[in-house]
């Protein structure tokens, strides 16, 4: 038999553990007349009496005895899981996922290793993906964007504050083959770049614009490739401008302009927004983000 009625057999475990139909009606919220069409229809179901009716009330028989006990049982573990749920949700513990673009995952690296130190129950999974998660899904618990957002109606968005991107190159390639002496000079020298460009990120759309085909030496697959590649001296490229200028060999070989520069987002999905975890770490990377050396 499918079990097509859950609220069959939850009017059948009132009824035999209170002993009459208006106390069954009572405790669950019901007319007495849907007590005893329940009562019908379950033991028409299941070919078996589950009640001797009386003067007095319903006695159940074995079978429905068998029915107390599984029931009974069947409570409690649900009233476990709800409290567990329940405690999931009012905790700062258990899996924390957040996503990121390339260029941010070392402050994010950094944010979430001082969040666990403050939240030792929290297990974090960092994804780098330049592809923007389904937070609806559950792909991602929290999202760091760049540039749009997204304008997903359940999604919530915090602006975080901007990420400046400069042109790098390592001294020994300024060794090499001296200094970029303004945009005139471009065709002299080597450059590192995604293979393709994004055309939402501004400073990849300047590169794709202002470097001549000829002049880029270097491709990679993603941003963090062309991050090692123009730190490894490669090339002039471009790195987040903390990434550079904690680097005391790195060399930023032009004033950085404003419009290369990418608005970042936190976003969360409505449903987890309140939720104990997903608001604690909010909270404190908004607080975090204010001394970040790049917003």
């Amino acid at each position: 038999m499918d079990i097509d009625n859950w609220d069959e057999f939850r009017t059948a475990y009132q009824v035999a553990r209170l002993r009459t139909v208006s106390g069954a009606a009572e405790a669950l919220g019901v007319h007495h007349a849907t007590v005893i069409r329940h009562i019908d229809s379950l033991e028409g179901k299941l070919g078996a009496k589950l009640f001797q009716r009386h003067a007095r009330g319903y006695t159940p028989t074995e079978a429905g005895e068998d029915l107390l006990k599984v029931a009974s049982t069947t409570e409690d573990q649900l009233t476990q899981l709800a409290g567990r749920i329940h405690g999931r949700g009012a905790s700062v513990s258990g899996n924390l996922i957040v996503t990121c673009l390339p260029q941010m995952s070392p402050l994010l690296a950094r944010t979430l290793a001082k969040y666990q130190a403050d939240n030792p129950e929290v297990r974090a999974e960092l994804i780098v993906d330049t592809r923007p998660l389904k937070l609806e899904y559950g792909e991602a618990h929290v999202a760091l964007r760049a540039g749009a957002p997204g304008d997903e109606l359940d999604n919530i968005v915090q602006e975080l504050g901007q990420l400046p991107m400069g042109l790098f190159a390592h001294k020994d390639y300024i060794f090499r083959h001296g200094p970029l002496n303004g945009l005139e000079d471009i065709p002299n020298h080597r450059f590192c770049r995604v293979s393709n460009l994004d055309p939402r990120a501004p400073f990849m759309k300047w590169i794709g614009e202002m470097v001549p085909e000829e002049n880029v030496v270097y491709k990679c697959s993603d941003t963090n490739t062309v991050q090692d590649a123009v730190l490894a001296g490669a090339g002039i490229g471009f790195l987040p401008g903390y990434m550079g200028h904690e680097r005391d060999f790195m060399v930023e070989v032009m004033p950085p302009d404003p419009s290369w520069f990418s608005t970042f987002w936190c976003v969360t999905h409505v449903d987890l927004h309140r939720t104990a975890k997903v608001h604690s770490f909010v909270t404190f990377l908004k607080e975090e983000a204010k001394s970040w050396p790049t917003l």
